[in-house]
């Protein structure tokens, strides 16, 4: 993996506002993939989502949502809804890099950005949306034996889909696909069998 520094993860990550447009029947969205170093120690922040929210309940993910038509780009799309979920100030936010889009299955167009933020910080969870918080060192990921391959049905349609596990903590879909291309820029591959995963939601 290449040495995680601020100005490093600059180099290997691009910052598209305005990455490529969507079909029209995705709905843009934007979430931010909050990065911060314990003891020298990378490791990412995630939210699940509780029970009550429209889409995706109960799933792991990142904080974030659909764009508003008042916001001027995606990064503010991401810095708004995190804001909202997690009470995270853009103002301590250090913009890296975005990834990769990712399209859904339920119909969205997810871009990530890639953040650093203070730690340790004072978060405010919003109850209705964000049920707990994750704080997962990056090194987990590196691990083969914690990611697999498999099927998800939809109404008609079956796609296939990336999933991490560790005990009882589950990262699927596009928030697995998002992390793997992340780790993908840093040089690890972690997926059984050394291919890259054809994920596709």
């Amino acid at each position: 993996m290449v040495q995680m520094t601020p100005g490093n993860l600059k180099e290997i990550l691009s910052l598209e506002m305005a990455p490529p447009a969507p079909s029209k029947e995705l709905h843009p969205a934007a979430v931010l993939a909050p990065l911060f170093f314990d003891q020298g120690r990378p490791h990412l922040i995630f939210t699940q989502r509780t029970f009550t929210v429209r889409d995706h309940r109960g799933q792991i993910s990142f904080p974030g949502g659909v764009r508003d038509p008042r916001d001027p780009d995606l990064l503010a799309t991401a810095l708004r809804e995190s804001q909202e979920e997690i009470g995270l100030d853009p103002r301590v936010v250090e913009v890296l890099g975005s990834l990769t889009p990712v399209d859904t299955i339920t119909g969205y167009w997810i871009t990530a950005f890639v953040a650093r933020i203070p730690y340790p910080y004072e978060f405010h969870l919003n109850p209705r949306e964000v049920k707990r918080l994750l704080l997962l060192p990056l090194e987990g990921f590196l691990e083969a034996r914690h990611w697999s391959r498999g099927n998800y049905t939809l109404g008609k349609r079956t796609v296939l889909v990336c999933c991490w596990r560790q005990g009882k903590t589950v990262i699927w879909g596009a928030t697995a696909r998002l992390v793997l291309d992340f780790l993908n820029r840093l040089g690890e591959n972690p997926f059984p069998g050394g291919e890259h995963a054809p994920c596709v939601d």
